[in-house]
């Protein structure tokens, strides 16, 4: 599974809204889009896909977390700097080196060049387990 990350702060400029960076332009936006359907036409097209599915912004989460024995409900968005599952594609292929090259492929996402600063970005790449003998723990 390659797990795309992001925060509110990112949704934020992906909607045109400024914030500690540029908003994207309508152009930006349509760039990565179009880069992101080519990656994933290209999985189709080489029986690598599986699934994929982008997430809503921070602001639509809810985290549940058990707190002295009670269920307790937090919304979203939390704190500017943390960053949340963004979306994720399921990739069924040869081995884990080529789950690594084809999440490697994202580095090169169209994205707004932010003078002075370089991009941070990452994807993490994890093998999904069918039953607990497959965890290596």
């Amino acid at each position: 599974m390659i797990l795309l990350s992001g925060s509110q702060r990112d949704y934020d400029a992906l909607g045109g809204r400024p914030g500690n960076g540029p908003a994207w332009s309508p152009e930006d936006v349509a760039a990565m889009h179009e880069f992101m359907a080519a990656w994933n036409n290209d999985l189709v097209e080489s029986g690598e896909f599986v699934d994929g599915q982008g997430l809503s912004a921070p602001v639509h989460t809810r985290r549940i977390q058990l707190r002295d024995g009670v269920p307790v409900v937090t919304d979203g968005p939390y704190a500017e700097t943390q960053e949340v599952l963004a979306g994720y594609t399921i990739v069924e292929c040869v081995s884990f080196d080529r789950a690594t090259e084809i999440a490697a492929r994202l580095t090169n996402t169209p994205h707004p060049v932010q003078a002075g600063s370089e991009r941070e970005w990452y994807v993490d790449v994890r093998p999904i387990v069918e039953g607990i003998e497959q965890l290596d723990l």
